[in-house]
């Protein structure tokens, strides 16, 4: 212990007073020197420096990990740990002594302060808050105080999105860090980060991507402090606590500054504040950052240099001796004393540890760092290994070695796992650089070299891929060079800004890319749209040439050019006609707008007029006069649909050539419905879906575009979802009947199946289904068109306003039996005259609904029509009740017309408001129920009855209204028929088709 200052210069002060070039600068003025650092980092940079001066082969750089050692080299660079504990250089020098008083390595700086000395300089570079001890320590010694080159400011405290640039943000922690930066990265573009963990290289390079501009912010722990020289304007704390190896406190007012003090560099002033859930400094705090007083070192960490290394025992006592003076105090255990600690309790390692020799190679060993972090026991059993090999093999077991090194020789995976093989190869890399340790050392450290760097370029491509957007680094680089940026677009509309992706042309829209809502947005967003304006003008000229091919009309109203959305439609006063509004940016300005408008404009006019020629064609008809035309309008405002009982007076009231007009037209007169065919499928169904919810707001409504794939799929009939918008039911060309939904023209065939069954009379040959000429019976013919089970037939035809009575299957054969014709050659001829007239009078009076259909009439079964016999009759019934299986036979359904008097009965009994509401409308030829249940919502309100008597009762008995059917309680009511009421004779037309056929079978007649 060198108790004296002669010939050593300490020189004092706080950070940013050019301490270290100072040293630099004296050391290659003497012919040989060595200057220690307290950071392998640090040392690079000064070895770099000195290289610069005088040349790489007179400089060595020798650490704990890593020997450049050139032949005959003059000036060595180390970390404090790797100085020689002697030297006969001329110059030494000593960096950041007030590490001196650090409770973790504070020791080491002592015992290099106090023992090694250069021949004819030594210095000691350090902050002003040292001067006290070091003069007591060292009489004599000469101090020369630095001030600060430029000014320290307080600036408060900001949150972390409003950092300045060029801002260095402190935190304490790996997790803490990383969250900064990846906030950082979201907000502002990307962030370097620097922490004690990370390895030599890749803190170089991270520190070199903020140095260089790519990057404007760094995140670091207090590493930063150290003596890095970076060009840092602000620094922020983001923590103020840290865990100094022992516990978790606050970091003094010294510790604070040396960290703020990166801010600023030569002349240029700095800043510092508080960010994150730091609270902001007090005043007092402030002032002595600014002014940089602060409380001196009182002591120094010391531990023993003269080790008793006669037995374990005697080494352990050796490390607890007191220091010898005052200022002096007994530093806690390190890592090294930690580990012997828990070696002295292995019995194999008392076993080895038996001569001075043996025990002064297991204090070496000890001296292994903990780069890994990881357990004392850990550290031990791994210090155990190796002093085993060195002590029975004379070197470390190379096979180990080598297996050890392999499994860190792996670049995939993420930070953390890059970080611990990092920390894993650098234990074998200082293993591979302790002097006897290894047989063939150089190619170990050649080996974990190689691997180190490899680890740590990838580790640095990880934190740069994940915390540095890429293209928002290099655009602000750009920028701050005040380069003009160079924008591209490619065919597929991606935008480049400098080579790198910012956003995405689609149609007419220009969307910036995720990230780009830093500082550079609005820049990079002019650059783009340099290249936009003449890309906007170009692709208008390409849409107003373009093929009706090239665009398309989505279910959601959006008109789409080559799959890219250009305009949406908008409800107008005209259905028919709706309202295009452009998707596009300001820069689609001038003719190229108008020509874009003006092409998708008469893409949406051709494509309705195209998919709904019909309805476009019925809109413009000339040939339409009077009722027919006011009738047409009404059918083009409903989209090609109207319930027949809403307009029953208007088709009653037009005579054949106004129908045989509109039937040109396309449209059919049903026995439920006004409808146009044509537009039952999904195209057009589709459509007129679309153009109805934009003149209803019913994009958004439930159900809108679900029924079209039924439609689609050829389904006749659905169950209904009550979620659904019930309108959207008729628009798919649905009709809503309670619990089942069924097609319109489905409907109409059903139509033609009961009326003939509802028009048999007793004694004529009886079609299937046929009862007694007032009542019928489902048939399999009308469960086959309807895709429907029984269930769902008895569920349909309720809602169609028929009603059933429940009669036994053995009474129903009975019956059909007794009803089975005497003479069926006799009574043919006349059922079909009888038949042939009614249905004559049905087609002048309800629009011929059998006759416009053709197609669908013909399709029906052929048994629809025949006559079978009393046999087949009693069959059919025994089928329908389940006859000849064991279970007892179910009653058979007769279906008939509802009644007014069904839903007065209905309601006496069980008060049902529904039934009340459902007896208005009606449909007016015989078999034909008046409506069905729940329509107002679906069609409107349907017309009042207005040929009512005084006493209440229809007029007429060709108009049945709704009722409901009477099944609850005991045996089903026995309902009353009365004979139809004569029908009104109507003058006949002598022009009319039907005139002609009556006067055609009187002469054959006669």
């Amino acid at each position: 212990m060198i108790l004296s200052g002669r010939g050593v210069t300490a020189v004092l002060g706080p950070t940013n007073t050019g301490k270290t070039h100072y040293a630099i600068e004296r050391m290659v003025a003497h012919e040989t020197g060595v200057i220690g650092l307290p950071l392998r980092l640090l040392a690079r940079e000064v070895y770099t420096r000195l290289v610069e001066k005088v040349g790489q082969h007179n400089v060595a750089l020798v650490t704990g990990e890593e020997k450049i050692t050139p032949h005959m080299a003059r000036f060595s660079v180390c970390t404090v740990e790797a100085m020689p504990r002697e030297t006969r250089a001329a110059f030494v020098a000593i960096d950041e002594v007030q590490l001196a008083g650090d409770l973790e390595r504070g020791h080491i700086f002592t015992d290099r302060v106090l023992h090694l000395r250069g021949r004819d300089e030594t210095l000691l570079l350090g902050a002003a808050t040292m001067k006290p001890i070091l003069e007591q320590l060292l009489p004599g010694i000469h101090v020369i105080e630095r001030p600060r080159l430029s000014q320290l400011f307080y600036s408060g405290s900001k949150k972390i999105t409003r950092l300045p640039q060029r801002t260095a943000i402190v935190a304490f922690s790996a997790d803490e860090v990383y969250a900064i930066a990846e906030l950082i990265r979201r907000q502002r573009g990307g962030a370097a980060v620097v922490l004690g963990a990370l390895s030599p290289r890749t803190r170089n390079a991270q520190v070199a991507l903020y140095q260089e501009g790519d990057v404007e912010y760094l995140v670091a722990t207090d590493a930063i402090g150290m003596g890095l020289n970076l060009d840092v304007d602000h620094v922020a704390f983001a923590q103020d606590r840290k865990f100094d190896g022992y516990q978790f406190r606050n970091l003094n007012p010294a510790e604070l500054a040396q960290i703020a003090g990166r801010a600023g560099r030569h002349l240029r002033d700095g800043t510092f504040g508080v960010t994150g859930r730091v609270d902001p400094f007090d005043d007092e705090l402030v002032k002595r950052i600014e002014t940089h007083h602060f409380d001196p070192v009182k002591v120094l960490q010391w531990r023993t240099t003269r080790f008793d290394y006669s037995s374990l025992q005697s080494l352990r006592q050796s490390l607890d001796a007191p220091p010898p003076i005052g200022g002096l105090t007994r530093a806690l255990p390190a890592v090294d004393q930690q580990a012997l600690d828990h070696l002295s309790r292995y019995p194999d390692v008392r076993d080895l540890a038996t001569t001075p020799e043996r025990v002064e190679k297991l204090w070496e060993a000890c001296a292994l760092p903990d780069y890994r972090r990881i357990t004392p026991a850990q550290h031990a059993d791994l210090i155990s290994t190796l002093y085993a090999d060195l002590v029975k093999r004379g070197t470390v077991n190379e096979d180990f070695l080598a297996d050890q090194v392999r499994r860190a020789d792996r670049t995939d995976g993420e930070i953390d796992t890059l970080s611990a093989r990092i920390a894993q190869i650098r234990t074998w890399t200082y293993v591979s650089n302790r002097p006897g340790w290894l047989a063939d050392p150089t190619h170990w450290q050649e080996k974990t070299r190689e691997i180190e760097d490899r680890l740590s370029d990838a580790l640095h491509e990880r934190l740069t891929k994940r915390f540095v957007d890429r293209r928002t680094s290099v655009l602000m680089k750009r920028l701050r060079e005040n380069a003009m940026l160079e924008a591209e677009i490619s065919v597929n509309g991606d935008v480049f800004v400098e080579g790198h992706h910012v956003g995405q042309l689609a149609g007419f829209r220009f969307t910036l890319a995720a990230g780009t809502e830093g500082p550079d947005a609005k820049a990079v967003q002019a650059a783009a749209q340099k290249a936009l304006a003449l890309e906007f003008e170009a692709r208008a000229a390409r849409l107003h040439a373009a093929g009706n091919a090239d665009l398309a009309l989505s279910s959601d109203g959006t008109v789409r050019w080559l799959g890219d959305p250009v305009a949406r439609l908008s409800a107008s006063d005209h259905i028919m006609r709706p309202r295009v509004i452009l998707l596009s940016d300001e820069q689609l300005t001038g003719n190229a707008r108008d020509h874009v408008a003006a092409r998708i404009e008469r893409f949406v006019n051709h494509h309705i007029a195209t998919v709904l020629k019909p309805l476009d064609d019925l809109s413009r008809a000339e040939d339409l006069q009077g009722l027919a035309k006011g009738l047409a309008f009404q059918l083009v405002e409903n989209l090609g649909v109207l319930f027949r009982r809403d307009v029953a007076d208007d088709v009653k009231a037009l005579d054949q050539d106004a129908r045989a007009s509109m039937r040109k037209h396309g449209i059919r007169f049903g026995a439920y419905h006004i409808f146009m065919p044509a537009l039952l499928k999904p195209a057009p169904a589709e459509l007129i879906t679309l153009l109805w919810a934009l003149k209803n707001d019913g994009l958004d409504k439930p159900g809108y575009g679900d029924l079209i794939p039924v439609l689609a799929a050829g389904r006749t009939s659905v169950v209904t979802d009550p979620s659904y918008e019930r309108a959207f039911y008729k628009l798919a060309g649905f009709r809503f009947l309670g619990k089942r939904a069924v097609r319109i023209d489905i409907l109409e065939r059903l139509a033609d199946l009961i009326r003939p069954l509802l028009q048999w009379k007793p004694g004529t040959p009886r079609p299937e289904g046929a009862y007694d000429g007032r009542r019928f019976m489902a048939t399999t013919a009308m469960l086959s068109i309807l895709g429907a089970t029984p269930d769902d037939m008895e569920e349909i035809l309720k809602g169609l306003g028929y009603r059933a009575d429940s009669v036994k299957a053995e009474e129903a054969a009975a019956f059909l039996a007794a009803q089975a014709p005497a003479a069926a050659a006799e009574t043919s001829a006349e059922a079909g005259t009888e038949t042939s007239d009614e249905h004559d009078a049905d087609a002048s009076d309800e629009g011929e609904a059998t006759a416009e259909a053709p197609v669908e009439t013909a399709e029906a079964p052929a048994a629809a029509t025949e006559a079978p016999g009393a046999e087949a009759a009693e069959a059919s019934v025994a089928e329908a009740a389940g006859e000849g299986e064991p279970a007892e036979a179910k009653p058979v359904l007769l279906w008939r017309p509802g009644s007014r008097h069904d839903n007065q009965r209905q309601g006496q009994r069980h008060g049902d408001r529904q039934g009340q509401g459902e007896r208005r409308g009606g449909e007016r030829h015989r078999g034909q129920p008046a409506g069905e249940r729940g329509e107002r919502r679906e069609g409107g309100r349907g017309r009042p009855d207005q040929n009512k008597g005084r006493d209440g009762k229809p007029q007429g008995g060709n108009r049945p209204d709704r009722g409901e059917r009477n099944d609850r309680g005991g045996k089903p009511q026995q309902a009353k028929f009365e004979a139809r009421p004569p029908r009104k004779e109507k003058p006949i037309d002598p022009d009319s088709p039907f005139a002609k056929l009556a006067a055609l079978k009187e002469q054959m007649k006669k």
